[in-house]
């Protein structure tokens, strides 16, 4: 028995080494990082009162009950907004165009909402959505991409991938070039972000010209320092995702595989761990509290590495997206304030001009 027990460990601990290779990042992890030196808004406690009524919303739940209150919950969080923004449906593709007035819809953005996966939705994201539109002067189109577990993790992909595809090509009255095409998302959404410009690249689409990640995930093996040492620090994935730490990381790899259909390795789930070359200048906006902040950090250095720009802005003390809590936080006033200064600047040097 003892020697059966010794052999399945041994086939366990090969087939770990053998699935999950894994490239020794750490080199990434440096501490001199800048960050902004300003202290945290009055308003912010306000945000942290609304990420305690997120979680109470689910308290006691379990399973699909629970995952239904978060969604709903993030759903409400445009409710009561003075939003400027026509909001309109979209059968094929899924999802949602948001027009401020006078918006150029030859320049459009998709934008990529978070929510692990499982949860969030065009509505849940319109204060950000609106507010892109208002500061770029772009049609933002919102994909409502399949969510995991009714779907698979590849499903979620393929739909933004083709809103992409189709978005180069038609607008919100139709078929109409675009002049103008950036990607952007939050959290799980940055992280099919990142993958999204890669998949571009490799398949000789038109690229975008700018790319928006706020608070991306990019690694799912979850060997950045800061997936530990910052749970105590993030009110918002501490509390969901701090126990983790517990848990050996070839025991959450072997999760993930069996959830996602996908190797938590895979670049497509992983983008960090990607080709990194050749990517469009890309603006990156994390908080230097949060779990996913080394995520930020190594994606940055690598990509930059590889010979892509990529822009790292910091703030301190800030909640996981913060930016969504616009216009109630002034920091997520001056994260879009970055993003229009980021394209300014990029359009002032050429790297953004239009192409048909």
């Amino acid at each position: 028995m003892l020697w059966t027990i010794l052999a399945i460990i041994l086939l366990i601990v090969t087939a770990t080494l053998l699935l999950f290779r894994l490239e020794d990042l750490s080199h990434l992890d440096r501490d001199d990082y800048p960050v902004s030196n300003a202290t945290p808004s009055e308003a912010n406690r306000e945000v942290m009162g609304r990420i305690r009524e997120l979680g109470q919303s689910s308290k006691g739940l379990r399973g699909r009950a629970r995952l239904m209150a978060l969604r709903k919950h993030m759903d409400g969080l445009s409710e009561g907004l003075e939003l400027i923004s026509e909001f309109r449906h979209c059968d094929s593709p899924l999802g949602e165009w948001v027009l401020a007035p006078d918006c150029d819809t030859r320049r459009r953005i998709l934008y990529i909402h978070g929510g692990a996966w499982a949860a969030g939705s065009p509505r849940s994201h319109r204060a950000i959505t609106d507010r892109l539109s208002r500061k770029t002067g772009a049609a933002v189109f919102s994909v409502d991409y399949r969510l995991m577990p009714e779907n698979r993790f590849m499903d979620g992909v393929r739909d933004c991938r083709q809103a992409y595809t189709w978005l180069l090509k038609h607008g919100p009255e139709g078929a109409e070039p675009a002049d103008f095409m950036m990607v952007a998302g939050d959290s799980a959404g940055g992280s099919h972000t990142l993958g999204l410009i890669a998949w571009i690249r490799d398949n000789g689409l038109r690229q975008a010209d700018a790319a928006i990640a706020f608070s991306p995930s990019t690694d799912l093996t979850l060997t950045a320092p800061s997936n530990r040492s910052n749970i105590g620090t993030d009110p918002l994935l501490g509390p969901v995702f701090g126990g983790l730490s517990k848990i050996p990381l070839p025991v959450i790899w072997w999760a993930t595989l069996a959830a996602f259909r996908v190797s938590p390795t895979s670049p497509v789930a992983s983008p960090l761990r990607g080709d990194l070359k050749n990517l469009p200048p890309t603006l990156i906006q994390v908080s230097d509290t949060e779990m996913l902040l080394d995520n930020a950090r190594r994606y940055a250095a690598r990509a930059r590495a590889a010979g892509s720009p990529v822009t790292l802005h910091t703030w301190p003390g800030m909640v996981h997206v913060w930016q969504i809590f616009v216009p109630l936080l002034p920091e997520a006033e001056e994260a879009f304030d970055d993003i229009n200064a980021f394209l300014e600047q990029l359009e002032s040097q050429g790297g953004a001009q239009a192409s048909a």
